[in-house]
């Protein structure tokens, strides 16, 4: 150790006593604590507000029309008496950086204060820290705790959504010149010369800076008005418990690439262990996008499951009610159609693990929706599984001049449908197993049963893979296979000498509005043909219902309708060196 330490090297350590010893442990159960929180707040509140929000402005706090979540942040600090002392040099720099923002979302784009402005700030969240240190009366306790509130307000604030209701001023009036609301703050970002005072607003009311519509937008933004018209639904599932960070509700960052297994999000997983503690308690659908395209208003909701718990039987009639509350709630806002994606059309529940083989995927819950329209007869909301548009995108992604193609994986309506069209169109369905074989041609008419196959020389080169593809099956594949999935959920990529096509989807067109975010393992602006199928039947207005073990829309009818309306195939770079 030098005998003559350096400026700063004992201050302001030394003087802390037995303080110092847990600072260090103090300082990054602080910073992590933060990062918790704002997580949490990003999740709760993003939920709160899915549910409350319209396609209108009817629920936003300010008064500029401006969609809740589509607004930026200003990280505004509070302005209490001691700030002003730095008024007027320091209020004119606070002011003119606060213009360009007009609403006060705490997780979006964030506005950019003068580094002068900043340390203003620091200046005053660190008094009650140094006054503590300097009397010797601090604690972890107590500086943890006024940094948890500081924060805490700050969320609240920036949130964009009434929370604080009208009996807690009721209760204890004097509480409206402690604490503000969302409301009060979101004047500060339309208005930006009242509602100053962050947290207190007492100091406004001392100085005359109090905006005189502050009671009536805190009134009217408690006031939910009635879900605005809804014609599209998507209704999908979390898929694994960091899933949610790929939602518009999550990480932009995240939201905007295929959903991929990240390292680093195990490093927060306080924070999506809250997430699934509060998807578990909010137990109900929540609205993860809206979007418009032409003349409709499409939306896509969320049952608060994963795709585990589809396995596991005793969660079978909780998803069941979820799915139909789903509809219910769709018919009643007046939807059109209604789409079930991933596991809601065909779950399956512990039969997949236990390498179980139905008649049909589908068949344990929902038989891809008809139990629904079973139950209620008369249901105006279209139910769609699209099926048949993901049969089309699956045989226009076959390679011409192809003349035979592997057919394997758990045997779906979608698998029937392509073993029968392939066959009628004379290219020969090879399978690999015998139980595949005898049920693909006891579906099979008479007529084109013999170009069905059943052979393990595994020499094709054009597979159609659905769940339940695994390691050992993929490795006696020839090299230079190309694997396309017709299932929901993509298949494990073991081969690096073979190709991969999507899941059946295909490009959206450029007038799609809104899409924020990937749709599970999809490319961006790509959506699947099951969530397609819905939006088309809509624009055709076709009056049908699309859903069953055995109800099929015509596959060339509804691919050219597709096409039709703007939605492309989706080609893969390695699918030109086949044809």
């Amino acid at each position: 150790m030098a005998s003559k330490p350096g400026i700063l090297t004992d201050w302001p350590r030394k003087p802390l006593g037995s303080f110092k010893g847990r600072s260090n442990t103090a300082e990054w159960n602080t910073i992590l604590s933060r990062i918790r929180n704002q997580g949490i707040w990003n999740v709760t509140s993003a939920l709160v507000q899915d549910r409350w929000d319209t396609n209108d402005s009817s629920n936003t706090c300010g008064s500029g029309g401006v969609p809740l979540l589509l607004v930026s942040q200003s990280a505004s600090p509070p302005l209490p008496l001691l700030s002003l002392s730095f008024s007027p040099s320091f209020l004119n720099c606070h002011r003119a950086y606060n213009l360009p923002t007009i609403m006060s979302d705490f997780f979006m784009a964030a506005v950019i204060h003068p580094f002068a402005e900043h340390i203003v700030y620091f200046m005053l969240f660190a008094i009650p820290t140094v006054a503590t240190l300097l009397t010797g009366t601090a604690s972890i306790v107590s500086l943890f705790g006024y940094v948890t509130y500081i924060d805490f307000m700050n969320f609240l604030g920036h949130c964009n959504c009434e929370l604080i209701p009208k009996w807690v001023f009721s209760l204890f009036p004097p509480l409206k010149y402690l604490m503000y609301t969302p409301s009060f703050h979101s004047l500060h970002h339309t208005q930006f010369r009242t509602n100053y005072s962050l947290f207190m607003p007492l100091y406004d009311y001392i100085y005359g800076t109090m905006d005189k519509s502050t009671d009536e937008l805190y009134e009217t933004s408690l006031k939910r008005e009635a879900e605005s018209s809804l014609d599209v639904v998507h209704l999908t599932h979390l898929t694994t418990p960091e899933s949610i960070y790929h939602l518009r509700l999550g990480f932009a960052s995240l939201a905007s690439r295929p959903l991929t297994s990240n390292w680093y999000l195990w490093l927060i997983w306080p924070v999506t262990l809250w997430s699934m503690m509060v998807t578990w308690l909010y137990g109900r659908t929540f609205v993860v996008e809206r979007h418009r395209y032409s003349k409709l208003r499409l939306q896509t909701w969320a049952i608060p499951k994963y795709s585990i718990q589809y396995f596991l039987q005793r969660q079978k009639e909780s998803i069941s009610s979820l799915i139909e509350d789903a509809i219910l709630d769709a018919e009643e806002r007046g939807a059109k159609v209604l789409s079930l994606g991933l596991l809601n059309q065909a779950a399956h529940t512990f039969a997949k693990l236990l390498g179980l083989h139905s008649m049909l995927q589908g068949e344990e819950i929902n038989r891809y929706g008809e139990v629904y329209v079973e139950r209620n007869p008369t249901l105006n909301v279209k139910i769609v599984d699209g099926s048949s548009l993901a049969v089309a995108v699956v045989l226009n992604s076959i390679p011409k001049g192809t003349t035979q193609v592997v057919l394997t994986g758990k045997l779906t309506k979608v698998a029937y449908a392509l073993a029968f069209t392939l066959c009628q169109r004379g290219i020969q369905v090879v399978t690999l197993h015998e139980h595949e074989y005898l049920k693909l041609k006891k579906w099979l008419k008479n007529e084109s049963e013999s170009n069905l196959v059943l052979s393990r020389n595994y020499a094709q080169k054009i597979w159609l893979v659905g769940d339940g593809l695994y390691k050992k099956e993929q490795q006696k594949a020839q090299k230079g296979t190309l694997f396309i999935p017709f299932s929901q959920l993509p298949p494990k990529q073991f081969r690096k000498d073979c190709s991969y096509h999507s899941m059946p989807a295909m490009v959206i067109p450029k007038s799609l509005e809104n899409l924020h975010s990937c749709e599970n393992w999809l490319p961006r602006r790509v959506m699947s043909a099951w969530r397609i199928a819905a939006i088309v039947h809509a624009l055709e207005g076709w009056n049908e219902h699309e859903c069953g073990l055995y109800t099929m829309s015509d596959v060339e009818k509804v691919w050219q309708a597709s096409l039709g309306h703007g939605f492309q195939p989706l080609v893969f770079p390695t699918q030109s060196k086949y044809n």
